[in-house]
């Protein structure tokens, strides 16, 4: 709370800072990961002497993650990491998105068509990459130009430099698809300032580059328009030395001021209604708020909460308050079960009728089972993070070889 409000009082004059991209390049002979071509080309791998580049690469899905990618991906990092010859590595995303997320059509295609197994084997590497970017050893820089969503943020906020622009989008809108915050979520927005986690995963409300900074999101905020000259600069970067990465970053970077109307500015009555314990009593609070004091924002966040499925609210409450005491490698396997039994059906089918309604029927009428808050029990709830029974494995992560952090 205190380190949110001192943040606010200084950010008229944030720091220059500056962001390290990668410069189109060619590159040394790799190993052939895939006998399909177009898989590859969906990760294209760029870079020089002492650093490797992995840009994702479907622009026309916004770089939508696909079970192919994330495989490919950690094959890539585990390569580079063991190389003696890569001091650093760099993410990025081709044409006006970072990454979106997952794939959710091909995802909810799969589900329909009874393939469970290939729906588990995404989000199994996913997880498995994700950790594996939040234990790597070298040096990261991940650039959050455009669109930054869902998973595709937790592919990128593990890592050591996240780098965004004023073209930078952020948010994690799973609650509104039935769905929850994953792939790290209920880590990295559980250790926000104050209860800011519980408002971005609840409401699926969006940041910019510049709140990204202000709440520790991100590292590095630059201009769009000056991508070039840091992927040039960073390009030129013959190092493993994190300093050494830190200062080319700083060299290209933009003072930045939030914004007036920025959420940020609302982070003490963020505090007073979401720190209650249900979702009820923090409907409640926003609904008082808003009566007493006028303020719009209190009523779009209320009907944000109200259009989202009452089950996932009340899941990713849970699980966000779980994330505050965790490591990142236990909020995974948590995330993982709440994955695998929310899409077993046995409670309910919010996932699947989420994407219908927003991204297949686009008819944005969602029939959540159940209807209410009120029909939510705590045996439902329970449920989503039950251990698996001795025939589904848990999620396996190498923790003896990869030390997990707090």
């Amino acid at each position: 709370m205190q380190r949110i409000k001192s943040l606010l009082r200084i950010t008229h004059s944030f720091k220059q800072v500056a962001f390290v991209s990668h410069q189109q390049r060619s590159f040394s002979a790799l190993p052939d990961y895939s006998s399909n071509d177009y898989l590859q080309d969906q990760v294209l791998v760029e870079g020089r002497a002492k650093s490797r580049a992995a840009i994702l690469n479907r622009p026309s899905n916004l770089n939508a993650l696909n079970t192919s990618m994330v495989g490919r991906l950690k094959r890539l990092y585990e390569s580079w990491e063991e190389n003696p010859d890569i001091g650093f590595v760099l993410m990025k995303g081709a044409g006006r998105a970072f990454c979106s997320g997952g794939d959710v059509i091909a995802l909810y295609q799969l589900l329909n068509e009874g393939k469970f197994e290939d729906f588990k084997k995404f989000f199994e590497t996913l997880y498995q990459f994700v950790y594996l970017q939040g234990t790597y050893v070298k040096p990261h820089v991940a650039i959050l130009d455009g669109t930054t969503m869902g998973c595709g943020a937790g592919i990128s906020l593990q890592g050591m430099y996240r780098v965004v622009t004023d073209k930078t989008v952020f948010s994690n809108p799973e609650t509104q698809m039935g769905f929850h915050p994953d792939a790290g979520a209920s880590f990295y927005l559980s250790h926000l300032p104050g209860y800011l986690g519980e408002y971005l995963a609840l409401t699926g409300e969006k940041l910019n580059g510049v709140e990204m900074i202000a709440c520790g999101l991100a590292t590095h905020y630059t201009l769009n328009a000056r991508l070039p000259l840091v992927e040039e600069r960073v390009g030129k970067l013959i190092t493993d030395d994190p300093s050494i990465i830190e200062t080319s970053l700083a060299q290209y970077g933009d003072l930045v001021s939030l914004d007036r109307e920025s959420v940020l500015r609302k982070i003490e009555t963020i505090d007073k209604c979401f720190s209650h314990d249900t979702i009820e009593e923090i409907i409640d609070a926003l609904e008082n708020e808003a009566a007493s004091s006028y303020d719009v924002w209190c009523r779009k966040a209320v009907e944000k909460l109200k259009e989202a499925s009452p089950l996932s609210l009340k899941v990713t409450l849970q699980s966000i308050r779980e994330g505050r005491f965790q490591s990142l490698d236990q909020c995974l396997v948590r995330e993982y079960r709440i994955t695998l039994n929310g899409i077993s059906k046995k409670v309910s089918n919010d996932f699947c009728e989420g994407i219908r309604a927003r991204l297949v029927d686009k008819d944005f009428a969602p029939k959540w089972d159940p209807p209410s808050l009120a029909d939510v029990s705590k045996d439902m709830v329970d449920c989503y993070f039950s251990p698996f029974d001795e025939l589904e494995p848990e999620l396996q992560l190498p923790t003896a070889l990869r030390e997990p952090y707090i």
